[in-house]
């Protein structure tokens, strides 16, 4: 599967210059321009390009504080710095700053899109080499917790079954207390399945075509029985596309991976509010993506904790397990080649947008 086109964005005060550079990658990129440092701070938090292509001289931040942000922001995201004062004693302190490379004005085509590739090789090596790493611990103790944890678990499960039938049912204190205590045993299952489907190795046999609007109808109406109690407070609102073409993908992993994406959006509206769900087929001139974007109105995330969303274990809930949104992120991105990014504003609500690439016939 090809992936859907790749975003760069391009910052630099001289529109005559950024627009050059956009016309020379957009056959091959997705482009997007920023004439000033907070202008492109702020993209690169909306729209998290891959890539940027960042001149150091701008009118209101130096283009230095400028890489220090995107890199606070994102790691992930590479940088390339363009500029016409310096030498190699500046590309250096750059480099050791977080840029990939540098690019002295003027220079040409075949210098921009050497420059531009060789970036995304290397920033896809760093990302690959760190999950490689992460993946390969977890995968070790994974299978061990799930097999000392949940063995204690059934047994506590039943044994709390037996005492549940001997009680006296009248002994409101004693109802309340064995109910907690299933209830524990449930939430830790469900940690340690989390567990599990995290590190799971993908199984491309289960490989075929699915529709998506379809997948979306039965995760709706499975989140709506799982969160029964205040389903009837949460409006849903659908904007479908029908033309939607198939994808190549696993049914059961796109559909988890879409349940916890609205799981998310339920236990941000516990006391009330609205969803959208919409999914749109954006065309390219190789290949296309389906995008679906999860809107809520519901409480938010504060932005420095956006960046830390998709990593194993980080969470902002009371009793969540930190692995709803690396789950997502590792199928989506990692085993169908797809995008998954969010934008989120604390009290106002939270976007989740997914990108799945559609593959074209030759």
């Amino acid at each position: 599967m090809e992936n859907p086109k790749r975003k760069i964005l391009i910052v630099d005060d001289s529109s005559e210059l950024a627009q050059f550079v956009s016309k020379l990658l957009e056959a091959h990129y997705r482009t997007s321009i920023a004439s000033d440092g907070q202008t492109a701070i702020q993209k690169v938090f909306s729209e998290s390009p891959e890539l940027v292509l960042l001149d150091l001289k701008l009118p209101d931040i130096p283009g230095t504080e400028v890489l220090k942000k995107i890199k606070e922001m994102n790691e992930e995201t590479a940088v390339i710095v363009m500029t016409a004062y310096g030498g190699e004693q500046l590309a250096v302190g750059l480099m050791k700053a977080g840029a990939v490379d540098y690019l002295s004005k003027p220079f040409d085509e075949e210098t921009l899109m050497g420059a531009v590739v060789n970036a995304l090789k290397i920033r896809d090596a760093q990302i690959e080499d760190k999950r490689k790493e992460i993946y390969l611990s977890l995968e070790r103790f994974f299978p061990f917790l799930a097999h000392e944890v949940r063995n204690p678990l059934h047994a506590i499960d039943g044994a709390m079954a037996i005492i549940q039938r001997r009680s006296d049912s009248k002994d409101k204190l004693l109802v309340q207390s064995i109910k907690v205590i299933r209830e524990e045993v449930q939430h830790l299952n469900q940690f340690v399945q989390e567990c599990l489907d995290f590190v799971r190795p993908p199984v491309r046999s289960r490989l075929a075509e699915i529709e998506i609007n379809e997948v979306l109808s039965v995760a709706i109406n499975m989140i709506s029985h799982i969160f029964e109690d205040v389903s009837g407070k949460i409006r849903i609102t659908t904007e479908f596309d029908a033309g939607l073409p198939k994808i190549v993908a696993s049914y059961e992993e796109i559909k988890q991976a879409f349940l916890n994406i609205l799981k998310n959006g339920f236990e941000a509206m516990h006391e009330g509010g609205e969803l959208n769900i919409k999914t749109r087929f954006e065309s390219t001139s190789n290949l296309g993506y389906i995008e679906v974007i999860f809107s809520d109105n519901g409480k938010g995330v504060e932005k420095e904790n956006i960046k830390g969303l998709f990593q194993p274990f980080f969470t902002t809930k009371l009793r969540g397990t930190g692995l709803g949104l690396a789950i997502c992120r590792r199928i989506i991105e990692e085993r169908h080649g797809g995008k998954i990014r969010i934008e989120s504003d604390a009290g106002k609500g939270t976007t989740v947008r997914v990108e799945l690439p559609v593959r074209r016939d030759e």
